[in-house]
């Protein structure tokens, strides 16, 4: 549970003990809730509370964790999965979005303050068929499969394999990034798909 001090010196203890080293840390853990944005009421503040705590200080703590571990190996490389909602304040609830324009912003202190031994980006995916997302019941699945389809420029929504595409290039090439919030979405952003 990254939202546990405890727990996030233990694992990265745990990765030390058995290699030695630490290299690289994806902070994939994440959670949300499903209200309207409209519903104010729909949000109380342990609900902020809760996905912040998940959110934003899981990927704090695991950073903790890990970065003296990375500097004294002289590099590291961090990626944090944010959303696209934490760009554009949409998303399942508001403070889902908020949640990750906070870890966006994490995301770009963190890169100020340990660069140049280590770089920290963000992966901000749109709309991803996973099986999470999959699971849900009804028709309402395919029905925003499909409005988003037809509102993206490529055409498509995103794949897991997509996002962890990404990942590993933010944790496998040597070119000089940090700092950044790629944003793997079909073209949400460019607001409609070409005629």
């Amino acid at each position: 549970d990254v939202s546990v001090d405890a727990d996030c010196q233990a694992i990265a203890k745990a990765a030390l003990d058995k290699w030695g080293r630490i290299d690289l840390l994806v902070n994939n853990a994440g959670t949300t809730m499903f209200v309207e944005h409209t519903d104010l009421d729909g949000l109380q503040m342990e609900d902020f509370q809760k996905l912040y705590a998940t959110n934003v200080v899981g990927p704090y703590q695991m950073a903790r964790a890990t970065i003296p571990a990375m500097q004294k190996a002289g590099a590291g490389r961090i990626v944090n999965t944010s959303s696209i909602a934490g760009i554009m304040g949409n998303g399942s609830s508001l403070a889902y979005s908020a949640s990750k324009g906070a870890l966006n912003a994490l995301t770009l202190g963190l890169a100020r303050a340990f660069a140049p031994e280590v770089t920290v980006n963000a992966v901000c995916p749109g709309l991803v068929m996973s099986d999470w997302f999959r699971g849900f019941e009804g028709d309402q699945v395919d029905k925003v499969q499909a409005a988003y389809e037809g509102a993206v420029p490529l055409g498509r929504a995103c794949s897991p394999e997509d996002i962890a595409d990404t990942i590993m290039y933010l944790l496998t090439t040597g070119a000089p990034v940090t700092g950044e919030l790629m944003v793997v979405d079909a073209g949400i952003r460019l607001g409609g798909a070409s005629p």
